[in-house]
């Protein structure tokens, strides 16, 4: 699973009836953070390694069953594995954007030659409305591009698969053109940003976890540690028997 407060934390509230984006947990929450903590405490002894960058490796050599991160960890790795699913849960899952920031407009008085005002370029909403087209979308349709377009959030799945997505094997999910189908997407929430006090609670609730390869490079040396003793034990030695 991967290492995020904002993630384990967060599903552990979306478990408990709360939000992905609760503000106040000991006001919100029912239990406050003692019942977060306990429910935490449950989820940890179901995860095998908690680690952003590792989480995939040990559901790749089959020490894990689930891998819970990232879709645009996931698909990828799940389309270089057989018999590996990709499923939103029921339940709905937190879901994320690439965001384009515009800085704030700021004059820089200039005599030089090709000197220009400094700001939102006045073609900021005609580029908008390109990548918003609906054609846009298709290489996440397609596949070639993990996620989905903003505007499959709100229209119908884009018919046009052909092409660059023809003859590639098709993915075991129930995502629609990258989405999760409506019934679910329902109960999925954007993460929000949240206040400094509300991120430090979810760091707290996380540190208290007793966990010995959370967030450790000794974790993650053993981890590794284990997984080449497996690969050894089954290298055949050379000049045995025939």
């Amino acid at each position: 699973m991967v290492d995020s407060p904002r993630e384990v934390v967060g599903a552990v509230l979306k478990y408990m009836g709360a939000s992905y984006n609760t503000n106040d947990i000991d006001s919100q929450v029912a239990g406050g953070r003692n019942a977060v903590q306990q429910n935490l405490a449950l989820l940890q002894k179901q995860v095998k390694v908690f680690d952003s960058v590792h989480y995939l490796k040990a559901f790749g050599v089959g020490d894990a069953w689930v891998a819970v991160g990232w879709s645009s960890d996931i698909i990828p790795a799940a389309k270089r594995m057989n018999g590996v699913a990709v499923i939103v849960p029921r339940s709905g899952a937190s879901l994320w954007a690439d965001l384009w920031a515009i800085p704030a407009a700021s004059k820089l008085e200039t005599d030089r030659i090709g000197g220009r005002v400094r700001g939102p370029s006045p073609l900021v909403h005609q580029w908008i409305d390109f990548c918003l087209q609906p054609q846009r979308a298709l290489p996440f349709k397609q596949e070639v591009v993990p996620g989905a377009s903003p505007s499959a959030l709100e229209s119908a799945p884009i018919n046009g698969s052909q092409g660059l997505g023809k003859n590639k094997p098709k993915l075991d999910t129930n995502l629609v053109a990258g989405v999760p189908p409506p019934e679910i997407l329902g109960k999925c929430e954007f993460l929000e940003p949240l206040s400094d006090t509300a991120l430090s609670d979810y760091r707290w609730l996380m540190e208290s976890m007793q966990k010995p390869r959370h967030g450790s490079v000794q974790g993650v040396q053993d981890f590794v540690r284990l997984v080449v003793q497996k690969i050894s034990a089954k290298v055949p030695v050379q000049g045995g028997m025939k």
